[in-house]
């Protein structure tokens, strides 16, 4: 970890404000792994934007974007974020993100294919077109039309510029996390990899 964690001692008045709304957030939609330790302070890619709020506040206007009131279903916005977290090789997203969707209903072996940079073959249909954007995108490049078109069809128009939008959010929670060396919490276990060919993209759907 290449930051110690701020304490609320240490804030400023900029902080003060942004580690309140923070943790309201937090406490309202961040639920099933730990992003507050027993401190109080703000863990995860909280500490590194509270720290550096210039850039940290605008980041979490994104976040309460994205996240306070989504469109898409959590199953296939969990998809897209567990893809990017596993792209990215990031310890905390992959914990944090397990956990939620797991809560959401994504079965373990889905979750596990996943984490571990696999295309399950048991996806539905939205899973699978989420699983496919995200690939695509982390991956580089323009995003094939045909991949495109099929998420507009399945989402709508908004849908599927939310989930480019969520993709590109997670892009950037995990090179927070990977550029400050945030650690997954002591007790906690990261997912383990699977043995297997990791798959860019699912079949169709």
């Amino acid at each position: 970890m290449r930051l110690a964690l701020l304490s609320t001692s240490e804030f400023n008045p900029e902080q003060r404000t942004l580690y309140r709304d923070m943790r309201s957030g937090i406490e309202t939609k961040f639920k099933g792994f730990e992003a507050i330790n027993g401190q109080g302070i703000l863990i995860g890619p909280w500490n590194p934007w509270l720290r550096f709020s210039k850039f940290g506040g605008p980041i979490w206007e994104l976040v309460k974007v994205l996240s306070f009131s989504p469109t898409l279903p959590g199953l296939v916005r969990e998809v897209a974020i567990l893809v990017t977290g596993a792209h990215f090789r990031s310890a905390y997203e992959l914990y944090a993100h397990v956990s939620i969707a797991e809560a959401a209903g994504l079965s373990e072996d889905k979750i596990a294919a996943i984490a571990a940079g696999q295309c399950p073959g048991n996806l539905t249909d939205e899973e699978a077109v989420a699983h496919e954007v995200a690939s695509a995108l982390v991956s580089g490049g323009v995003l094939p039309e045909i991949i495109h078109r099929r998420a507009v069809r399945v989402f709508g128009e908004e849908g599927a510029a939310e989930l480019i939008y969520l993709v590109g959010l997670y892009c950037l929670v995990s090179v927070t996390l990977n550029g400050f060396d945030v650690p997954v919490p002591d007790h906690k276990q990261s997912v383990p990899a699977i043995q297997g060919n990791p798959a860019d993209f699912c079949s169709e759907a």
